[in-house]
């Protein structure tokens, strides 16, 4: 291929990489899996996921999930609905696999950051506009809870 093409072939992958992005930020409280997601851009899952790493830095799962995640951080804050009600609210079809990966990137189960939240331990986000909010509270990969575990040298 010639520089041009190539370049050309990268814009179009990186275009089809915005939907997939799009969808899963649209759709994020429906069933979504790797492969309809590249189904839907005529990819393979594989591809999808290797160019989806290259490009944003986590594999479409991760992304998904640190969507709900944060999503059911701001239901939460609201407290209306259960923890379980939220879960399902989100898209997450398991209430273990949500406060198993709720407690990975915020430091909290999702039941003590409900309430960390009422007592504004957490930072409360009442009278500052939704966007500030949900920039300020949006879950980001990498920043996962410590373990705590000793780290040998």
């Amino acid at each position: 291929m010639t520089t041009s093409a190539t370049r050309d072939h990268r814009l179009r992958d990186l275009a089809r990489l915005r939907r997939v992005r799009d969808r899963m930020d649209r759709e994020f409280a429906h069933p979504l899996d790797v492969e309809a997601l590249a189904r839907g851009e005529h990819m393979s899952a594989g591809h999808l996921s290797r160019q989806f790493r290259a490009a944003y830095g986590e594999s479409p799962y991760s992304y998904l999930m640190t969507r709900r995640i944060e999503r059911a951080m701001a239901l939460l804050r609201v407290g209306e609905q259960s923890v379980t009600e939220v879960c399902f609210a989100v898209g997450c079809s398991s209430l273990g696999t949500f406060s198993s990966r709720f407690t990975e990137l915020v430091g909290m189960s999702p039941s003590d950051y409900r309430a960390a939240e009422q007592r504004s331990d957490v930072g409360t986000t009442s009278g500052i506009p939704a966007c500030v909010a949900k920039q300020v509270t949006r879950p980001v990969r990498n920043r996962e809870a410590a373990t705590g575990a000793t780290v040998l040298a």
